[in-house]
């Protein structure tokens, strides 16, 4: 009898324990420097990451077995209690990284799954890394079923669902079961499981709330749990991927494609796809921002703006651009993130990191007259050059009037990280001490990431932050 789609995963998984292709094993590292990194800068207590300040909190007082450390630094907490926390912190700031065309953030519910999963059970480097990007080739794929190219756009995004919550939650599953040394049958019931168990919802993009930071936390703690009750003998229905009410028909209706999840498995890794974020907002502001950042090194400034247009594919506008009393004047410092005018006007103002950081993102900068006298000015439309280029990459075109009565125009086809334009191994470095040194003083935070470049020879995982409690002043 054939294997179903969760037989196949798992034998996928099992098979590469500890053996993925080199390029795998160096893009895992990069995947575990960017999580850790976005993580540690969310630890700052301010209205934009306070969710995780929250999580973090109930998760110490409720206690229980030391299994896992937190990349709060002090305290150690069972491994789905540590996951919950830390990857709450890990999608805080919107900095994770971004799978195309799925367009969903594979390594934040991923990764914090499997650095508590490989504390606990006392794993190998190289174990932790194979995790990872099976983990993360799982939940990608999972997102490249919902892919609809008639809509050029995810299925779950349509319906209103955080795909990356939903898958990456059998991501993470996936991960947890490797580390635990699961067997084939028991990776395929931890799917079954993890199955039931990934939710989230997004219309707190549009109109605020602040549960969507929880999101990857809830994905990687469930993901964990998955794994252990699988090892305890729960079991999954074998056809939980493409059942009659399975995965696919439950979220995506008749809009899904299962042949992706396994076309090309084990030989073409999508996790090699997956792209870094240079800037800490939702990515389809990206695009703008480089415009933005593009034609103010041309000389253009602010004050000259007397309008603004930015053309963008008609999916991202719902999100960056609807509705546009929320979009001009955001509500907090995170649903900035959200806002294609916000980010214009960021970009054209602010400036720091790789061209726009956190700084840019904060309740404070809500109360600048001038970013908000700009965003006012920009109207986000649909272009159909985007439409055509999206989502197998994020494009834009900004176009400025001046008061001269000139128009100042400016495209780009891939955004900065993306596809064409991907970051060196030099600034995911650096985009990690960036974050990193927002907590730790930089000899702690360049001992992170050499802890972590050392995984390939590590022969048991520790918690990241081993040397105890880091200091809270920047150095």
């Amino acid at each position: 009898m054939k294997p179903t789609i969760a037989q196949t995963l798992a034998e996928f998984a099992a098979s590469h324990r500890d053996d993925v292709p080199a390029a795998v094993r160096t893009d895992a590292v990069g995947r575990l420097l960017d999580v850790v990194g976005n993580a540690l800068a969310a630890r700052e207590a301010d209205g934009a990451t306070e969710p995780a300040q929250v999580i973090h909190a109930v998760a110490s007082r409720r206690g229980g077995l030391a299994e896992a450390g937190t990349l709060f630094g002090a305290d150690r907490l069972p491994a789905s209690a540590a996951a919950l926390v830390n990857g709450t912190l890990a999608h805080a700031l919107d900095f994770d990284d971004t799978h195309l065309p799925s367009v969903l953030h594979p390594s934040a519910a991923v990764v914090p799954a499997a650095l508590a999963v490989a504390e606990a059970a006392k794993s190998s480097g190289p174990s932790l890394l194979a995790a990872v990007a099976v983990g993360d080739e799982v939940c990608n794929r999972l997102g490249l079923a919902s892919y609809v190219p008639r809509l050029r756009n995810s299925s779950f995004f349509e319906r209103g669902l955080h795909a990356t919550s939903i898958c990456g939650t059998v991501g993470a599953a996936v991960a947890s079961a490797m580390l635990l040394g699961l067997s084939d049958k028991q990776i395929s019931d931890a799917i079954g499981i993890a199955a039931s168990m990934g939710a989230g919802l997004i219309e707190a993009n549009r109109t605020g709330g602040t549960v969507k930071r929880i999101h990857c936390g809830w994905a990687a703690h469930a993901g964990v749990e998955a794994a252990t009750y699988a090892a305890a003998g729960i079991t999954g229905p074998p056809t939980v991927i493409e059942g009659r009410f399975g995965f696919l028909q439950a979220f995506l209706g008749d809009d899904q494609f299962p042949e992706e999840i396994t076309k090309d498995l084990g030989e073409r890794w999508e996790v090699l796809r997956t792209v870094y974020k240079p800037y800490p907002s939702n990515h389809f502001t990206h695009p703008g921002i480089d415009c933005a950042l593009a034609l103010r090194a041309q000389g253009i400034s602010a004050a000259d703006v007397v309008s603004a247009e930015l053309g963008v594919a008609a999916a991202p506008l719902r999100t960056i651009g609807e509705p546009r009393p929320e979009k001009i004047r955001p509500r907090s410092g995170y649903h900035a993130k959200f806002s294609g005018p916000f980010a214009i006007a960021t970009a054209m103002l602010g400036g720091g990191g790789l061209g726009v950081y956190l700084d840019d993102f904060t309740d404070a900068a809500l109360t600048d007259p001038a970013r908000l006298a700009l965003a006012a000015k920009v109207t986000v439309v649909a272009d159909p050059i985007c439409d055509d280029e999206f989502p197998h990459a994020f494009s834009a075109v900004l176009r400025l009037t001046t008061h001269d009565g000139r128009t100042h125009e400016h495209r780009v086809h891939s955004s900065r990280g993306g596809p064409d334009h991907p970051l060196s191994t030099e600034d995911i470095e650096a985009k990690f001490m960036l974050n990193a040194t927002r907590v730790l003083p930089s000899p702690e935070a360049a001992d992170v990431a050499r802890r972590i470049r050392d995984l390939p020879a590590t022969p048991r995982v520790t918690s990241m932050l081993a040397a105890g409690p880091p200091a809270t002043t920047r150095t």
